[in-house]
């Protein structure tokens, strides 16, 4: 038997059904913000949806077990000025999601595992680099808290959003508008669309493009006639790629081999009513105990579906094949460690006895302190008060008249509770 039959064999079976009706989110005002990207994100805690909110920007996060239908006063995440055009959940901490807006800049948010009274109106830190919309959020998948943001200033910026420090910052690598971007497994390269239908690849840390415009295509695949944006979502695990279309109905897979023809049709599951947009659950939110290879979030024009795909076994033991060992939350790297050059693969952790999301962490951010600078080095040399810059002098003698003002102050107050007692030896004295 050949290999492509062998490895087929596995997923020949594999279908998609769609979850009850009990088991979806409703009544959920989804955004009308045309801007191509998924407009939800998922964990393996909290379901995020962007929604409208009087003209500013705002989405909604629900907890997993939290199914029907939703209040119309349910708490959102609000703090956007403008649309929120992406959200993407921190693969480290699933307590902490990022959002991109028209407002040009990015908020990264602390989720709690509770459900607030009010709306979330503070973010962690706002991240401030863009000159236009930032429409695309990618969170570093092994070096913790590296996000990356692009925006409609053609300009890719990666962020420490531990310190709130711009990392790196690409201005010069695309000519038009960036239509998407994705790192690699272990985050050392990017690769970006854009309009200039130029596919790049991207070594961040060089400032380089390290391939472009490839001659010809491994495979190609003729899908359909629609113009709709097609949203990819690749798992490595078991190399099937899904596609689903934007604004279609239908969700394709394929499975990825080394040997030709590369791509190799699976299935394709389809329903009735076409899809805004689609979560995909990472693989360690998944339950092993039901074969569950997939598991995606179909966003109607006021609800939120599962979508879930399984491979049927008779066995109810774990299934080895199917799971092999995935990333798991822990970072292999810190931001300064990535940035000097190390690349570490990720973390990955067993699936064999269900995965237990971690409790609650939270998110530091540690700002520099600019009085933590040293001076330079070297001998010094005594300094007169004319020797030194007109600054400085401005800022003793500002410093000095604070000073004689204090003392004027506590001379008055001294003086004023010494009245006061004399006036209160005074009442005790007439009682006697």
């Amino acid at each position: 038997m050949s290999r492509r039959v062998v490895r087929q064999s596995k997923f020949r079976h594999v279908f998609g059904q769609a979850a009850k009706a009990d088991q979806s989110y409703e009544d959920i005002r989804v955004s009308k913000v045309t801007w191509d990207s998924s407009f939800c994100a998922v964990n393996p805690k909290f379901l995020a949806i962007i929604v409208e909110a009087g003209g500013g920007g705002a989405f909604i996060v629900l907890p997993l077990a939290k199914t029907g239908r939703v209040d119309k006063n349910y708490p959102l995440v609000t703090g956007h000025t403008a649309p929120v055009l992406d959200i993407d959940w921190c693969p480290h901490n699933d307590n902490v999601i990022a959002s991109a807006s028209d407002d040009t800049t990015v908020m990264v948010w602390q989720i709690p595992d509770y459900t607030p009274m009010r709306n979330i109106t503070e973010p962690i830190i706002t991240l401030e680099g863009h000159s236009k919309r930032v429409g695309i959020l990618c969170w570093h998948p092994t070096a913790r808290n590296v996000l990356l943001s692009a925006g409609g200033d053609n300009v890719i910026i990666i962020w420490n959003v531990g310190t709130g420090e711009v990392l790196l910052s690409l201005d010069d690598m695309h000519p038009d508008v960036i239509h998407s971007v994705c790192w690699n497994s272990n985050g050392s390269l990017l690769a970006t669309t854009c309009k200039d239908k130029t596919l790049r690849i991207i070594d961040p840390r060089k400032g380089q493009v390290v391939a472009n415009n490839f001659e010809e295509p491994v495979a190609l695949q003729e899908m359909d006639t629609s113009n709709g944006v097609l949203l990819p979502f690749y798992d490595p695990d078991s190399s099937i790629v899904y596609l689903c279309g934007k604004g279609d109905s239908s969700i394709r897979y394929f499975e990825i081999t080394d040997e030709p023809p590369f791509v190799h049709y699976l299935n394709t599951f389809s329903s009735k009513e076409p899809q805004r947009g689609m979560g995909f659950m990472p693989k360690r939110g998944l339950e092993v105990n039901k074969c569950e290879i997939a598991r995606f979030y179909k966003l109607h024009e006021r609800k939120c579906e599962p979508i879930i795909m399984t491979v049927p076994r008779k066995s109810d033991l774990f299934q080895d094949d199917l799971y092999p060992d995935t990333p798991g939350p822990e970072p292999a790297l810190e931001a300064d460690e990535w940035l000097s050059g190390q690349d570490a693969e990720p973390v990955l952790i067993s699936l064999r006895d269900g995965y237990i999301p971690p409790k609650h962490r939270e998110l530091r951010v540690t700002k520099r302190n600019i009085l933590d600078v040293r001076p330079p080095s070297g001998p010094r040399r005594s300094q007169s008060a004319s020797d030194a810059p007109l600054s400085q002098q401005h800022t003793l003698e500002t410093l000095l008249e604070e000073i004689k003002a204090l003392r004027e102050q506590v001379q008055a107050q001294e003086q004023r509770i010494t009245a006061l007692e004399n006036m209160l030896c005074e009442l005790v004295d007439g009682t006697d």
